[in-house]
């Protein structure tokens, strides 16, 4: 089977492993693995949107903030009982995932929302970068 390489998924996955590796606990931590939350961005003619799956936690568990142009959200799951788990899938600890801002957002309207296990951030767009009409006259 071919798959077709997409230079941006390449780029992202080398990302998300530099800033792992850059971050990633050591000594005993380390052999517990670490979680980046899966996520999704995507515009509309107002605002930038990111999405991420977020399932369990609560508004409490999560962080959401803006320093320097750079959007952070953070938390933790805490764990529901940490004895008698015969398999344990589920992730369990900290996460932080950063993004730099474009200079098209305006930072004083970001909106956040959790519902239905899913954290989604309204970056909107300032007033003088929206694609507009412009009338011709002769």
């Amino acid at each position: 089977m071919l798959t077709r390489w997409d230079p941006f998924t390449e780029m992202s996955r080398l990302q998300d492993e530099l800033f792992r590796s850059s971050f990633a606990p050591r000594g005993a931590a380390a052999t517990r693995a670490t979680f980046a939350p899966a996520v999704d961005v995507f515009e509309d003619a107002d605002a930038i949107f990111v999405q991420a799956e977020l399932p369990g936690l609560k508004l409490e568990d999560i962080s959401v903030g803006v320093e320097n142009d750079v959007l952070t959200f953070s938390g933790e799951r805490k764990s529901e009982r940490d004895e008698g788990h015969y398999v344990r899938e589920r992730w369990v600890g900290a996460f932080s995932r950063s993004f730099k801002l474009p200079r098209t957002v305006d930072v004083e309207k970001i909106e956040a929302t959790l519902k239905d296990g899913i954290l989604t951030v309204r970056l909107p767009k300032r007033e003088n970068v929206k694609a507009r009409r412009i009338e011709v006259k002769s």
